[in-house]
């Protein structure tokens, strides 16, 4: 008997509370709790305050499908991308999962290759979804869909994404970032910086690299030759690295572009005997930490607070959907630099 009354106790815990539940709980009507939860309604703030402390107690979560049918809102968003690898997309879309929980509000995830039939398949899935609004993100800020959106009947918004003119959309401040980088080589007392970076044909290298030659002219140092374009990869770095060795005058910093051509500018040097950061100090650009933090020595390098850009999109995209104005136009959110041993500064 002992057992049974135990499970059916256990089996009771797992029992979902009611808005009948905190409204006995708060000693109030079902329409006075509901009103107090949905911040709707005439009452005391004293009333309200009680209402979503019994609920906090019991744990109460609203239904989401018959809020759905009543507010005519699906509470979910879509996030829809060709990042299939995740590399900035899964930050991106935890930071926005992160704020639209507090909210009650689910996020939907599609990924596969932005071509037209891919993309339609998943814009269906999308609306059979009944999205309330669609977040479209990628692997690059100077690349979007390669056709037009239908369309959708709800508010869309990019993350490091080309938006289309009159778009909200959320990119990092890579020039700025690029200047922080580059300031504090130059405040480390770094006067030979060299910068390598990726492809000639991404957006993102020419802003880092305008960064660079900016936060130079800044501290009126001469550019360490000139910006070397290739690949984002550590073959890249690695191959640089002793090219720029084997042509005689060396630098005293490099700045990569991004953590990946670090990697392979560290692993040259440590195989030709120079030392980071005594000899060369260096700084990347990503925090991808599974490079930054396996790196010897780990990489000073400038985090672009993808889940940041996550959350502030999906706070935008609520709004847009409450009907509040929100200005077009690219957001450029600041980047933090996260400083390890590779710079040479001093670290806690």
């Amino acid at each position: 008997m002992a057992d049974r009354n135990a499970k059916l106790q256990s089996a009771s815990a797992y029992q979902r509370s009611t808005i009948r539940d905190v409204a006995t709980k708060a000693g109030v009507s079902v329409t006075t709790a509901s009103r107090a939860l949905n911040g709707t309604g005439r009452m005391s703030e004293e009333t309200r305050e009680r209402v979503r402390a019994a609920a906090a107690e019991l744990d109460y979560r609203p239904n989401s499908i018959a809020r759905g049918l009543v507010q005519q809102r699906s509470f979910t968003l879509g996030l829809l991308t060709n990042d299939t690898y995740g590399r900035f997309t899964l930050p991106v879309a935890a930071g926005l999962s992160a704020a639209m929980a507090d909210r009650g509000v689910s996020v939907f995830l599609s990924a596969g290759k932005y071509e037209p039939e891919s993309l339609k398949l998943n814009l269906g899935a999308m609306e059979e979804k009944r999205v309330d609004g669609l977040v479209i993100t990628g692997k690059r800020i100077d690349r979007g869909l390669p056709i037009d959106l239908p369309p959708l009947g709800m508010p869309v918004v990019y993350v490091y994404a080309s938006a289309p003119e009159g778009a909200v959309s959320f990119v990092p401040d890579d020039i700025n970032a690029a200047k922080d980088a580059v300031r504090h080589l130059a405040g480390l007392g770094r006067r030979k910086i060299a910068h390598i970076t990726g492809p000639l044909d991404f957006k993102a290298a020419h802003l880092r690299e305008a960064g660079w030659r900016a936060a130079l002219a800044e501290a009126g140092l001469e550019p360490f030759g000139e910006a070397i374009f290739s690949a984002w990869t550590e073959a890249h770095g690695y191959d640089t690295a002793h090219a720029l060795i084997e042509a005689g005058e060396r630098p005293d910093a490099i700045f990569c572009g991004n953590d990946q051509i670090a990697r392979g500018v560290i692993d040259a040097f440590a195989l030709m005997g120079i030392r980071v950061p005594d000899d060369i100090a260096i700084v990347g650009f990503d925090n991808w930490e599974v490079f930054a933090k396996a790196t010897r020595p780990p990489l000073t390098t400038v985090d672009m607070g993808l889940p940041g850009l996550g959350r502030s999109a999906g706070l935008a995209l609520l709004d847009m959907i409450d009907g509040k104005p929100v200005e077009p136009g690219a957001r450029e959110t600041p980047c933090r630099l996260v400083v390890r041993q590779s710079c040479g500064a001093k670290t806690d």
